[in-house]
């Protein structure tokens, strides 16, 4: 069985393991030490499985915790070069890949994906384990042709619904922000997400889980029942972390 733990997803951090087998990745790590460490045991994920950290991109959100963890866990982060340059995780182990090709790190075949955000080279990884297939595409402002064809074939897509349109115009957040924020490099939202798993739809059963989704603009119900409503999934079968601190475990 495969499995994808998802310890924590927003804009105050990011976490994800995927464990098959006895052996994991993590991809991601902004959150600290002490806390991913938590949500694992919370989600009873053994960290001596742990093989990598592969990070997305530098953004303190998903890196935060990167270079403590790594040094817990006796474990390398991979990135590509570009991202590693403008990284300052302290004495960590590095393994490069290449961003043009798929990678193993032992039962995990991974494929970096490109994604369109205002970070230097950033990606999505989408992680095969025999016919098990998991996408984790967040921080992009739009879904580039190799992440929807990846959505498309996921058994687990785990994909970012950042904002409801009319809570960012309305919102707090200054203009240049919410104009960021609302461009091709900034982030997804809930229609764009929800028009994207409309576009993918199979005959083959598809687990949704939205991600990224930020506490001032969007809300959990808010995004499952835009997504709900476009694409004709049923609501309760659409998930995502609901407050600070929960996590959710996905079985393929």
């Amino acid at each position: 069985m495969l499995e994808v733990h998802v310890l924590a997803s927003g804009s105050d951090g990011n976490c994800t393991v995927i464990e098959s087998d006895g052996e994991a990745i993590m991809i991601d790590a902004g959150i600290s030490c002490k806390r991913i460490l938590k949500q694992m045991e919370q989600e009873g994920v053994d960290k001596e499985m742990v093989k990598a950290i592969l990070i997305t991109h530098e953004h303190s959100d998903h890196v935060c915790g990167a270079g403590a963890t790594a040094r817990k866990l006796g474990v390398p982060i991979m990135c590509n070069q570009a991202t590693f340059s403008v990284l300052n995780l302290g004495n960590v182990e590095y393994v490069p890949y290449d961003p043009s090709g798929s990678f193993d790190i032992g039962q995990f075949n991974v494929t970096p994906l490109p994604t369109s955000h205002n970070a230097i080279q950033p990606n999505a990884f989408y992680t095969r384990v025999d016919d098990k297939k998991v996408l984790l595409a967040t921080d992009t402002g739009k879904l580039t042709f190799p992440i929807e064809a990846a959505l498309r074939e996921a058994d687990i897509a785990v994909i970012e619904a950042n904002y409801d349109n009319k809570m960012l115009v309305d919102g707090p957040y200054p203009y240049a922000l919410k104009k960021l924020i609302g461009s091709e490099q900034g982030h997804m939202c809930n229609v764009d997400t929800a028009n994207a798993i409309r576009r993918t739809m199979t005959e083959a059963r598809r687990q949704i889980f939205l991600a990224h989704l930020s506490r001032t603009n969007n809300e959990p119900d808010i995004a499952r029942e835009t997504v709900a409503d476009i694409t004709g999934i049923k609501r309760m079968t659409i998930d995502c972390l609901e407050f600070f601190g929960d996590s959710r475990t996905l079985r393929a």
